[in-house]
């Protein structure tokens, strides 16, 4: 009798040869012709990925010609809690979902290594929004459980892009739903600039991650908790094909990113959001402030949009935002579809620290009882 975990690479590779393979062998096919590429005379940079929703260290400005950004992924298949009562067998990036924010140039080289550990049960790959060919890099990732590659891709195009696991078939909208998304932020050389042409920076930059999960329920109504995750895949694709999410969350869990765990800045700083939703449309609000700038297609050639209330995030994109925080106290970030973000958990917190300015907003007269 095959292992479950047998059975499952089995019905990856099914439902990935209709799509994958025949990308893959027209890649093959196409290799001889390439030349080979010398890019010796480029510097190399290794950058340290961290989780959301911080991002790594980088340069707002290019400071010299293109480099090579190397970086490097594991992919880590965990259980996660995703609320008080509710778990997920996740497939991940390094971990988190979603999976690390990378930030490179216009002109840059991304190359990363993906590791696939033997202990993993699905074979896994990556498509990266802002790369050109091979499926985004899909059809020539293609990692099995024990198996790692090396991609490099060029990146041509300024903006904030998704990447996503896409192993074919079935497999990709599962894959994408137990956590395996994440974004790309592609700056241009000289910086971002506003509607104006002048340049913009930012004080601070947190990356959200928007997360829609098909938890099951057994007959008492409670969510299930499966033991790995061919356990878990007949009835979580049952409820995914419904389109109605049980969860929709940052970051992974509900409450990621309130109370304790709130984004922090201060009063003059100049934040950068990035949002992405590898899956379903969105629409960020920021309750007591706005989008000074916004990229609410993600792409840095466009001139940004001005003094949003709330923008919206096509599934399978990320958008950018800046907002200079002009008033102390709690902030909330939302999904503004409502249900979502109080029901569902698509709610964050930022905490911001400095000094009140009455010209902006001041309470004239305290709640008192109304008297006859």
């Amino acid at each position: 009798m095959l292992t479950r975990r047998a059975a499952l690479l089995g019905v990856a590779g099914a439902a990935a040869s209709p799509l994958l393979a025949r990308a893959t062998r027209a890649e093959e096919a196409m290799t001889p012709l390439a030349v080979p590429l010398d890019l010796s005379n480029l510097k190399r940079i290794r950058r340290e990925l961290v989780r959301p929703p911080f991002a790594h260290a980088h340069e707002q400005v290019a400071p010299e010609e293109p480099r090579i950004v190397e970086f490097t992924m594991t992919i880590v298949e965990q259980e996660m809690q995703i609320d008080n009562d509710a778990y997920v067998q996740a497939m991940t990036f390094d971990g988190s979902m979603p999976g690390p924010l990378m930030v490179v140039h216009e002109g840059d080289y991304v190359e990363l290594t993906l590791i696939n550990p033997a202990s993993n049960m699905m074979p896994h790959n990556i498509d990266f929004h802002s790369a050109t060919g091979a499926m985004g890099g899909g059809a020539l990732t293609h990692v099995a459980p024990g198996e790692m590659t090396v991609l490099r891709w060029k990146a041509t195009r300024p903006g904030t892009f998704v990447y996503h696991c896409a192993p074919g078939g079935p497999m990709i909208p599962w894959h994408v739903v137990s956590g395996m998304n994440g974004a790309v932020m592609v700056l241009p050389r000289n910086g971002l600039r506003d509607h104006n042409g002048r340049r913009v920076s930012y004080d601070r930059v947190y990356y959200i991650g928007e997360q829609d999960f098909y938890i099951p329920r057994d007959d008492n109504g409670d969510y299930k908790r499966f033991a790995d995750l061919g356990e878990s895949y007949p009835e979580t694709e049952t409820l995914m094909n419904g389109l109605i999410p049980t969860h929709v969350v940052f970051n992974g869990a509900v409450g990621a990113l309130t109370d304790e765990k709130a984004l922090t800045a201060k009063v003059g700083e100049k934040v950068l959001f990035i949002h992405s939703q590898a899956n379903r449309d969105s629409r960020p609000h920021l309750i007591g402030g706005h989008g000074d700038l916004v990229w609410e297609e993600g792409k840095f050639n466009n001139a940004p949009l001005r003094d949003l209330e709330t923008w919206f995030v096509r599934g399978g994109s990320a958008a950018a935002a800046i907002y200079e925080f002009l008033q102390p106290g709690i902030y909330a970030y939302v999904n503004h579809n409502l249900i979502e973000a109080v029901n569902l958990g698509a709610t964050a917190y930022i905490s911001v620290e400095g000094e009140w300015n009455n010209d902006l907003m001041e309470q004239v007269v305290a709640p008192t009882a109304i008297t006859s």
